[in-house]
């Protein structure tokens, strides 16, 4: 009983076999995958995906890296996508002041106006920060918990999770908990409760060991299934269950 919180598996890196890649998740008992699109195009490809798989579930938004690239009608677009049954929340967007592919007061600009697009949606947000925890933190405290949701592949300290959760966030935990020098993640892991956690593989991206260096699916988010629950001291099939539950509470799924 697993939920990939975060793919990408709508992208070009799956056209060639993407069908396999499905069926190896549900071999492994992956019973739904998020696909999070980045971009209007990608988005497009989000709706496409959900469309053709009954378990995949949808998350539609401008990543920061195409901030720049943000138009009205990129928003009305969103919109309507927006409406389709499948399409769950609204994401991911945030701040990346890693790559900076967009200058950063364009991002926060976008970002900010997403979250008031999320909001007038009713839609829980999904937060990608990189480089930017105390900016993101800043825009997420100005909705004070009125817009929530997901923080994607978390990268920041347990006084960064601890402020998140108090404004109702879920930490999702990403393949490289399994990785040597991710000591601090492995500490807001075995800190933040089992109930406010996610598993995810934001595949194709962050293979976790033992696959690192391929191309990332989503039947990977075993593996840290597994380090979550060796670091947390649980049983495997009790984090799956409770990560399960979370995920389906997180992004408003009815379970079947």
């Amino acid at each position: 009983m697993l939920i990939d919180s975060h793919s990408h598996i709508e992208m070009k890196a799956f056209n060639r076999d993407r069908d396999e890649v499905v069926r190896r998740a549900q071999d492994i008992g992956v019973e739904r995958i998020m696909a999070v699109g980045i971009d209007l195009d990608d988005c497009r490809r989000v709706i496409a995906t959900v469309n053709t798989y009954d378990m995949v579930y949808g998350v539609v938004g401008i990543h920061p890296h195409h901030a720049k690239d943000i138009t009205q009608a990129t928003y009305d677009a969103l919109r309507e996508m927006a409406k389709h049954e499948k399409i769950v929340a609204y994401g991911e967007i945030g701040l990346d002041f890693f790559r900076n592919l967009s200058e950063r007061e364009v991002q926060i600009q976008r970002f900010g106006e997403q979250m008031e697009l999320a909001h007038e949606l009713r839609l829980p947000v999904v937060i990608h920060d990189r480089d930017a925890h105390a900016e993101t933190l800043q825009m997420l405290e100005n909705w004070n918990g009125d817009v929530t949701g997901i923080i994607h592949c978390f990268s920041g300290d347990y006084t960064m999770a601890r402020k998140c959760l108090d404004m109702g966030f879920y930490i999702s935990v990403p393949g490289t908990i399994t990785y040597k020098n991710s000591g601090t993640l492995r500490d807001v892991v075995r800190r933040v409760p089992i109930q406010r956690l996610l598993v995810e593989t934001d595949s194709p991206f962050l293979a976790p060991i033992p696959k690192r260096g391929q191309r990332n699916e989503p039947a990977n988010v075993m593996y840290t299934a597994i380090k979550v629950a060796e670091i947390k001291a649980m049983p495997v099939d009790e984090v799956e269950k409770v990560t399960y539950r979370n995920t389906l509470d997180a992004f408003g799924i009815v379970a079947d």
